[in-house]
């Protein structure tokens, strides 16, 4: 397959999923068990891997797609954005059996629900990755998430010379030696305590431990509903830098960890940080943590700190939110983000 951007010297390289989105849009997300009627049904091109390849396209960057999609009807509605961001697709397989499908209803409140089944996506384990190990090699900035096979997650992370954004969404059970080759590792406040969990079982312990600490001395109902909201936030800002400490400590050279509309802490040898983010009125928050990864390596590529391109990125993910879709959502270079008065503040991590 051939897009428009030259294999060679793409800036970012992205290992990933391919996925068609069926989103289902309805007035409240259903409970376990229960049958609601549907407002809308679109599908888009979606899979984190393509979202983020999108998302850093559009941001600037030189981009290349290596993953995989079937010889359905439905291979042909995944790549449309990929191709009209400027992304390379040269390198995307065609598999014998379905493309990847991922089915996500959005409530009115705009939180949503996503289930995946992998099709293609499973087919980019070690080998098929090995196949380019010419261009993940020479990017400057490789990206991974958790839609495709372990070993292709395991085997892109160490080809990479470049740097390495590993943003284990879903988490999956990648060896502590690839962990440790992230710069940064990428994880929302959840996937950060799952992934300590799989590799580091005694830090979970010493965070569930500080987690019930906080609960038996945090503020009374009767406080909280007077109006005690700042020092909850505080306490969960201490608790996710706690996270981000933990993960540090593993070895990690640098972490972010996002926080939707709290913003995302940001944790590397130059110091730690809380990184506000724009407050927007959101429509669709499904595929914003995709389009802070991918404009967080597109920043890192044309070589700003993790800090400034963090700054960058929660704005990228703000402005996602505000339109229904992931990939049609995403801004180019030449959109108005966002913004903010809220000042970066330091942060105090123990790594």
């Amino acid at each position: 397959m051939h897009g428009s951007a030259e294999v060679a010297g793409a800036g970012v390289v992205v290992v990933g999923s391919i996925n068609v989105d069926q989103v289902v849009t309805v007035d409240r997300l259903p409970l376990p068990g229960e049958t609601l009627i549907g407002t809308s049904m679109t599908l888009l091109p979606g899979g984190k891997g393509a979202n983020q390849a999108v998302a850093a396209a559009r941001r600037g960057a030189a981009t290349t797609m290596i993953g995989a999609v079937g010889d359905d009807v439905h291979a042909s509605a995944a790549l449309p954005l990929l191709v009209g961001s400027g992304v390379d697709v040269e390198r995307v397989a065609v598999t014998e059996g379905p493309t990847g499908l991922a089915v996500v209803s959005v409530g009115s409140d705009s939180e949503n629900t996503i289930v995946v089944v992998p099709g293609a996506n499973a087919s980019v384990d070690e080998e098929a990755v090995a196949r380019h190990a010419d261009v993940v090699s020479r990017a400057a900035v490789v990206v991974l998430q958790g839609e495709i096979p372990v070993s292709g997650i395991e085997r892109a992370a160490r080809l990479a010379t470049g740097r390495l954004v590993l943003n284990l969404a879903p988490v999956v059970a990648v060896s502590a030696e690839v962990v440790r080759l992230a710069d940064p590792l990428v994880l929302n406040e959840h996937e950060g305590r799952l992934l300590l969990e799989l590799v580091a079982p005694e830090a979970a312990e010493r965070l569930a431990g500080r987690d019930a600490s906080d609960d038996s001395t945090g503020a009374s109902p009767a406080a909280a509903s007077s109006g005690a909201s700042a020092a909850s936030s505080d306490s969960s800002s201490g608790a996710d830098a706690a996270v981000v400490g933990e993960l540090r400590a593993l070895g990690v050279a640098s972490v972010v960890l996002t926080r939707g509309a709290a913003g995302a802490l940001v944790s590397d040898a130059s110091g730690s940080w809380s990184v506000p983010s724009p407050q927007v009125r959101a429509v669709d928050s499904s595929g914003a943590g995709d389009a802070f990864v991918g404009a967080l390596s597109a920043a890192l590529a044309a070589g700003s700190s993790l800090l400034e391109a963090a700054q960058e990125a929660v704005r990228v993910g703000a402005y996602s939110v505000t339109t229904a879709g992931t990939q049609p959502s995403y801004p180019g270079v030449d959109d108005e983000l966002p913004s903010t008065d809220e000042q970066v503040t330091a942060l105090e991590v123990r790594a």
